[in-house]
């Protein structure tokens, strides 16, 4: 692995603000991300964009403003992502695999030689809603004072910036031969297997009239965990396919 990994990770690893309400705090992260060698910023449905306020803040690191890419929706700036992890403060709203700021950017830096990855932070006063969460597959906590754990935005996106530039060096000193292996699935096609098993649980009849939410997101949490690659994820919708198939041949009375 040579330097040009550097580069490669800086190129795959998007900083992801959703519904940001100060301009001054946008230009305060790209600051941020300049300084630990990032420059892919997005921006989702920011309440004001970027302005005079943010260029001042970002001290320098005009271009990582000028090049942001704005996205009505967090699923929209998902889009090709390998993985995605979600910072909050409030782990107990949605059951998500929790790590730590130095965990999640190793996860990251073992990502990137694969794809993208994105590291996403919610409003400054309500954080991330359920919804956006669900989009995640892992949460990121930082273990801030508990007396006084409230943490500015580009603070944030500071500390995670550092653990990231941190563990992105650690793999170049460290890296040895590699095995190759097929790429891992991205967001769009985890989401689509999701959307296919969930359509699978209903034809058989999972549920038994109870409620799929639960269900689905202790499902989303195992598979999230595994980390799937395209093939595992092919095989897998195979099984899907096959099932639904048996199911709709029960329903009709149909043979083999």
């Amino acid at each position: 692995m040579t330097p040009d990994f550097m580069t490669l990770a800086a190129d795959r690893i998007r900083i992801v603000l959703v519904g940001t309400q100060h301009p001054g705090n946008i230009g305060s992260a790209a600051r941020a991300m300049k300084t630990m060698g990032l420059h892919r910023l997005v921006l989702v449905a920011p309440e004001k964009r970027p302005n005079a306020e943010s260029e001042a803040l970002a001290a320098g690191a005009d271009d990582v403003l000028a090049s942001a890419a704005f996205h009505d929706d967090l699923a929209s700036a998902l889009a090709g992502c390998q993985r995605v992890l979600g910072c909050t403060a409030r782990s107990r709203r949605v059951a998500l695999p929790e790590l730590t700021p130095r965990e999640a950017a190793a996860s990251m830096a073992g990502t990137v030689p694969q794809g993208d990855v994105a590291l996403v932070f919610g409003r400054e006063r309500t954080g991330l809603t359920n919804e956006e969460l669900h989009l995640c597959h892992q949460a990121v906590h930082i273990p801030a004072n508990p007396g006084y754990s409230s943490l500015n935005l580009a603070a944030a996106v500071q500390v995670l910036a550092y653990e990231v530039r941190m563990a992105l060096l650690d793999r170049l000193d460290a890296a040895g031969p590699t095995e190759p292996r097929d790429p891992p699935a991205s967001h769009e096609q985890l989401e689509g297997f999701y959307a296919q098993l969930g359509e699978t649980l209903d034809a058989i009849d999972f549920h038994k009239g109870r409620s799929p939410d639960s269900a689905m997101r202790k499902l989303r949490r195992i598979f999230n965990r595994t980390g799937l690659d395209e093939r595992e994820l092919r095989l897998l919708r195979g099984v899907l396919a096959d099932a639904q198939r048996m199911a709709r041949l029960a329903g009709t009375g149909g043979g083999k």
